[in-house]
């Protein structure tokens, strides 16, 4: 079709917007919600790209982290636990709480949930249901906490807004940071949050530029280029800045120094 898949308002966002210029944070920020336009509170996205080579495990990269202001929504928590685990899950706050009936529920297709927790001697259940969490990102993993017997460190932790983020086959970092009803300042502060975990998780064996290029965009508005130059809590927040102009993301070293604490 001629006219593109996309209506008028994301047109008009994107003409506002230089696909060649990598945007100071702020100002990448600011034009993120000046775009927000549509009917409902658009979810505010991230997506990194690294310069890791994904194909060797020990350059992938896998965490959680907090966000300073969450996510802008409950997060709900489904627990794959027995007896008194299950009871300490639904006290700490868990949405939906079962064993083998839960993992026949997503098994037909249910996935109606945020995170998934599970202790480990459910795992023999749980990890059954790979194919349908894994695509997901739903996945319990031990190396992120999901896997545990403290389920109500889990669920607390869950329920207060942490998140996990991991390197695709494209060594792509795709990361909710908020809804577009924050203010500038609190998407500012998760942005620099995320940014902030992925220069400290460097993998030791990555070479070369690190944090190839940052995209932030909404729901339904188009992506806008960050520049990447600046990769400080304090330089991301320090608001758009003369040096950080124009074309800087490009030959920026991205994170190959770690800004001081």
């Amino acid at each position: 079709m001629a006219h593109g898949k996309h209506g008028k308002r994301y047109r008009e966002a994107l003409e506002k917007i230089d696909r060649s210029s990598h945007y100071p944070p702020a100002e990448a920020v600011r034009m993120l919600k000046e775009n927000a336009n549509a009917k409902f509170d658009e979810t505010v996205e991230l997506h990194v790209r690294l310069g890791v080579n994904v194909r060797h495990a020990e350059e992938q990269l896998r965490g959680t982290l907090a966000l300073p202001h969450g996510l802008g929504k409950d997060v709900t928590v489904a627990v794959f636990a027995k007896g008194q685990k299950a009871r300490d899950a639904e006290s700490a706050g868990a949405d939906f709480v079962g064993d083998e009936d839960l993992a026949k529920r997503v098994e037909e297709g249910w996935t109606d949930f945020d995170v998934a927790v599970a202790t480990p001697d459910m795992m023999s259940v749980v990890g059954k249901l790979g194919r349908i969490l894994g695509p997901q990102g739903k996945m319990p993993n031990p190396k992120v906490g999901t896997v545990t017997e403290d389920i109500e460190k889990a669920v607390g932790e869950s329920k207060a807004g942490k998140v996990e983020y991991r390197t695709d086959r494209q060594a792509i970092i795709h990361l909710t940071i908020g809804k577009a009803s924050f203010d500038e300042r609190q998407l500012l502060e998760n942005y620099a949050a995320v940014i902030e975990e992925i220069v400290r998780a460097k993998p030791a064996a990555a070479k070369g530029r690190y944090i190839l290029s940052s995209t932030i965009t909404t729901t339904m508005g188009p992506g806008i280029r960050v520049d990447t130059g600046k990769t400080g809590e304090r330089d991301i927040l320090g608001g758009t800045g003369a040096d950080a102009e124009g074309e800087g993301g490009e030959e920026a070293e991205g994170a190959e120094a770690p800004a001081a604490a």
